[in-house]
C-alpha cells in the first residue's frame, strides 16, 4: 500500500511563505490527481489545491488562487505546495491526498492521507 511523507509545515507572520512537500512511496498507478486539503479544529477537511499526474490541470480552491502554487516532480512521486502572501487564515493542518478527482464542484479524496503537517500564519 502507497505511504505518503509529509514535511515543510510551520510558523510563518502573514506575508510570508512557506513550502509543503508530500512524497509517496511509489509511484501512481490510474490515479487522475495528487494534492492538499487542510482542516481547522471543528470543522471539516476542505479541499486546498492539486495537479494531475499527465501534468495538464492544476487545481485550486476560490480562497487560495493567485497566491498558492501546486507542482510535482518529473518522476511522479512528490507533490509540492508553494505558499506566498500567507494569511492567519490560512492556519491550519494541511495533509496530502494520493488520489483526488473532481466531481460536481467538489474535489473528492480517493486515495490515501498523509500524517498531516501543521501550517501557523501569525497575523
Amino acid at each position: 500500500q502507497v505511504q505518503l511523507e509529509e514535511s515543510g509545515g510551520g510558523s510563518v507572520q502573514a506575508g510570508g511563505s512557506l513550502r509543503l512537500s508530500c512524497a509517496r512511496s511509489e509511484r501512481a498507478l490510474n490515479n487522475h490527481a495528487m494534492g492538499w486539503f487542510r482542516q481547522t479544529p471543528g470543522k471539516e477537511r476542505e479541499f486546498v489545491a492539486a495537479t494531475t499526474f499527465k501534468g495538464n490541470k492544476e487545481y485550486y480552491a476560490d480562497s487560495v488562487k493567485g497566491r498558492f502554487s501546486v507542482s510535482m516532480d518529473n518522476a511522479k512521486v512528490t507533490v509540492y505546495l508553494q505558499m506566498n502572501a500567507l494569511k492567519p487564515e490560512d492556519t491550519a493542518v494541511y495533509y496530502c491526498n494520493s488520489d483526488i478527482y473532481p466531481w460536481e464542484g467538489r474535489y473528492l479524496a480517493l486515495g490515501i492521507w498523509g500524517q498531516g503537517t501543521q501550517v501557523t500564519v501569525d497575523s
